[in-house]
């Protein structure tokens, strides 16, 4: 059995995990970080809390087999295929950890089929005492959901997620939804008891997991039985990641691996399964497989067709369609969506719908190596009273809001409070926030360019004349100094 490990911190876990990256670091392409890596934390996080949750179960009723019963475990552990029985193989553990891993998800079909998707025998740059060394590592702390909490290991493996996505660039951030966003939307949605969550673009399930914790800190709510969550995710090597993340949470999900838009898997009695919150950061302007979803069976595409190289649209379509009646959803757009002229015709019924509540234009830059001018937008199936047929336009992509990083902006808790507040307070400010009715909204053609409601354009300097005037006399002073000068080399040169 594991032995008995002190707390940990999460700044703690977070630097013991991140060493695990040093280990391979001139092993392996960055790319290929979490490949190798998340699958056995996530091992060693099953494990560990089988091993706690079986030593508690003793103590109850005295009998092991009894204390083995899935009654007491999230998952059920192989005897032969513990965490420590890695630790001792003294040759061929990528052999080993491939058939630990194959044990485990046929010992659990439902919830870890496909999970660990990774073969350490098939790896080149991985041998057998590079892989004890990660093994070794990682035993010297308890990953066990009885010992540590959720948010600390939880949080710990989102930065690694985070962290990985940094290495890997622009490829890794499409999997990786920076948290200041997420955590503004969720704040916009603000999930209430019993409520059915969903993500049709998944990712790592970070957007999940935040509805989760945002509602576990409610009173100490617990959303491992209050909520129902569940994503979709197309990338057969992100959707392990967001379901172990959903575990190393202590959340119950359901993480479904197809393309949402060409073969949704949420479904219920012939049509698609509704939700009371809907959240995702699609692909922007992405290609999708429109042939494929030409005879759609779930009517999701009535406004029309979004171009075969511009699927915004298509995602906006299946999101509203799996909202239930009262339903509410937070998205992450480009800029485009809103004013491209091609795009009018589905901006015409959804406004005229009144569905959409507001629309949150954010700071350039947020994105790992994606600068395109992006913002949120806010839809309602059941605008409260006062709301019904206006939107609501924020601009806050100006520089209160954010701060510069190395590579690329970040919201701040200020400029998030911000924009919260003046979401929930559904005022007019100057600048920064407007309230439109919907006529003038028609007008414009169905154009929700945020700068056709709101002067975002920044007032110029009053010019100082006298301090101006000075600046130019000493420049004209300057320039006859070198142009004497200059006449003086001319004359030694004898050059007229």
């Amino acid at each position: 059995m594991s032995a008995d490990k002190k707390a940990i911190t999460v700044d703690e876990l977070r630097d013991h995990l991140f060493e695990c990256a040093d280990i391979i670091r001139d092993l392996v392409d960055p790319t290929d970080y979490k490949t190798y890596i998340l699958p056995l934390i996530f091992y060693k996080a099953i494990d560990d809390t089988w091993q706690d949750r079986f030593q508690k179960a003793m103590e109850e009723v005295n009998d092991e087999e009894l204390a083995k019963d899935e009654a007491y475990h999230d998952f059920q552990v192989p005897e032969k295929y513990h965490f420590e029985e890695a630790l001792k193989q003294t040759k061929n553990v990528d052999e080993f950890l491939d058939d630990a891993f194959r044990a485990l998800e046929k010992e659990n079909p439902e919830k870890l089929g496909n999970v660990f998707n990774v073969s350490y025998v098939e790896s080149d740059s991985l041998d057998h005492d590079t892989l004890q060394e990660l093994l070794q590592h990682l035993n010297t702390k308890s990953l066990s959901l009885e010992k540590v909490a959720p948010d600390i290991l939880g949080e710990a493996y989102m930065d690694l997620v985070s962290d990985f996505a940094e290495e890997e660039g622009k490829s890794g951030g499409q999997f990786f939804t920076p948290r200041e966003i997420v955590n503004l939307m969720v704040q916009i949605l603000n999930p209430q008891k019993e409520a059915k969550i969903y993500d049709p673009t998944v990712g790592s399930a970070g957007m999940l997991v935040e509805m989760a914790e945002h509602y576990r800190n409610k009173d100490n709510h617990n959303p491992k039985t209050d909520l129902i969550l569940k994503g979709q995710e197309s990338n057969p090597g992100i959707a392990p990641i967001a379901r172990m993340n959903l575990f190393l949470h202590n959340l119950n999900g359901e993480i479904a691996r197809e393309d949402t838009l060409a073969n949704p898997q949420f479904t219920e009695n012939g049509d698609l399964e509704k939700f009371d919150y809907v959240l995702a950061n699609p692909p922007f302007s992405s290609n999708w497989k429109k042939d494929k979803c030409k005879d759609d069976e779930y009517n999701r595409f009535e406004w029309g067709w979004a171009r075969k190289d511009r699927a915004d649209y298509a995602f906006i379509q299946h999101m509203i369609a799996s909202l239930k009646e009262n339903g509410k959803m937070a998205c992450v757009i480009p800029h485009g969506v809103l004013f491209r002229k091609h795009e009018s015709k589905f901006r015409k019924p959804m406004l005229e719908n009144d569905l959409v509540e507001a629309v949150i234009g954010l700071p350039k830059n947020l994105f790992q190596n994606n600068s395109i001018p992006s913002g949120i937008l806010v839809i309602n199936k059941e605008k409260p009273d006062e709301r019904k047929g206006q939107v609501q336009f924020i601009h806050a992509a100006e520089e209160d809001y954010y701060k510069e990083l190395s590579n690329q902006n970040r919201l701040t808790k200020e400029g998030i409070k911000e924009i919260l507040k003046k979401y929930r307070n559904w005022k007019t400010e100057e600048k920064v926030s407007r309230v439109v009715e919907l006529q003038e909204i028609k007008e414009n053609d169905y154009n929700l360019n945020i700068a056709l409601y709101i002067d975002t354009t920044k007032p110029e300097e009053p010019i100082n004349v006298s301090k101006e005037l000075k600046k130019l006399k000493k420049l004209q002073q300057e320039r006859q100094k070198i142009e004497e000068k200059m006449k003086e080399h001319m004359e030694t040169l004898n050059y007229e």
